[in-house]
């Protein structure tokens, strides 16, 4: 229904608003779905177990909100480092966020990215603001967003093992959930890792071919690509954009992201399903009309530059994106460069090449 609406035109930020009030409508009629069950290993059965855990620790979380402010600062360690274990949760929404729905925007099933993305996004606002009042010894503040943010746990947990899992099942193919297993170490897990039984070794050869054959340009009949200023193979090309301490992602004319490099440090989760996907699906609801402003300015050749910073677990990450155009000034797509430059800033005076 939610997808309908989506693909009607419906701006998806009301209908995020409304969610939970959907999903109570068919409250009763959902509870009497099972929760879908696969062996150890598949994705399905790694997301359902990292619930488990996820349910476990918000019923030991939920009473200290209740309690912290009579006790105050006495509660306030146990708090802490409960939330910090909570907050591996991240984990688990990057890896629905960049693997399972780029697979079920290929199918036209985009309600997920556009909707439950968004819901993330507002139990990560809220964990933020725990955190500052916790800091800031607001506990009425802690206590109140407290109980928002089990609740919204809680409710996320429900649609996924009875909406977005069932549905993720019916929608994908086999295919689909061998490559999103294979990607998942990309990002990792939450509190948990995957078991064993669920057999991937071969069908995670073929499909390695598969994509092998389709991700090499068919006009290539030599491993050395000449280029403006000098020759390279692939595997030059490729350690050279590895090697470099910055993220790179390119995005084409049409919007949609053709390769991100491969580098030692991540600053931003990335995962091979990204491949193909709309720029815009790559990003928080929120944040979407920013990304095709950005696009269109670059398109327009109104402006061919964008550069933002953030302070991100104490480092400073630096994000440029950068118009690219044809010799004939045809826009051709986006480079995104982001760089922590936290050890850059902190530089003064200078150092010369004969000091190394």
């Amino acid at each position: 229904m939610e997808n309908a609406l989506i693909k009607e035109g419906f701006p998806p930020e009301q209908i995020q608003k409304l969610c939970e009030v959907h999903v109570s409508v068919f409250d009763a009629t959902l509870k009497k779905y099972r929760s879908p069950k696969h062996m150890p290993g598949h994705p399905v059965n790694t997301y359902m177990e990292e619930n488990k855990y996820a349910k476990k620790l918000v019923k030991s979380i939920s009473p200290l909100f209740k309690k912290i402010v009579k006790t105050k600062e006495k509660g306030v360690e146990l708090l802490s480092r409960q939330l910090h274990e909570l907050k591996q949760i991240e984990l688990h929404f990057q890896r629905k966020e960049n693997q399972l729905f780029p697979k079920l925007e290929k199918e036209e099933f985009s309600g997920p990215s556009k909707v439950m993305w968004g819901k993330h996004d507002e139990i990560r606002n809220r964990l933020k603001i725990i955190e500052k009042a916790l800091q800031d010894g607001d506990f009425k503040q802690v206590k109140d967003t407290g109980k928002e943010l089990i609740s919204a746990i809680r409710n996320m947990i429900f649609m996924e093992e009875k909406i977005l899992f069932p549905t993720s099942l019916r929608k994908l193919k086999e295919t689909d959930w061998i490559e999103i297993r294979k990607e998942e170490p990309e990002i990792g897990y939450a509190w948990t890792k995957p078991g064993n039984l669920w057999d991937i070794n071969i069908a995670r050869t073929k499909q390695q071919e598969t994509i092998k054959t389709e991700t090499v340009p068919s006009n290539i009949t030599s491993d050395t690509v000449h280029i403006d200023e000098g020759n390279l193979t692939f595997k030059q090309i490729n350690l050279m954009l590895k090697h470099l301490p910055v993220d790179v992602t390119f995005v084409d004319e049409n919007d949609k992201v053709r390769y991100y490099s491969q580098g030692k440090e991540r600053i931003f989760p990335r995962s091979p399903a990204i491949i193909g996907r709309d720029v815009q699906n790559c990003h928080p609801p929120k944040s979407v009309h920013i990304v095709n402003k950005i696009v269109e300015s670059f398109r327009k050749k109104e402006k061919d530059v964008a550069e933002f910073w953030l302070t991100m677990n104490d480092r400073f990450i630096h994000i440029r994106y950068f118009a690219v155009y044809d010799d004939a000034g045809e826009y051709k797509g986006v480079i995104e460069v982001s760089q922590d430059v936290t050890d850059i800033r902190a530089l003064d005076g200078e150092r010369r090449l004969l000091d190394w």
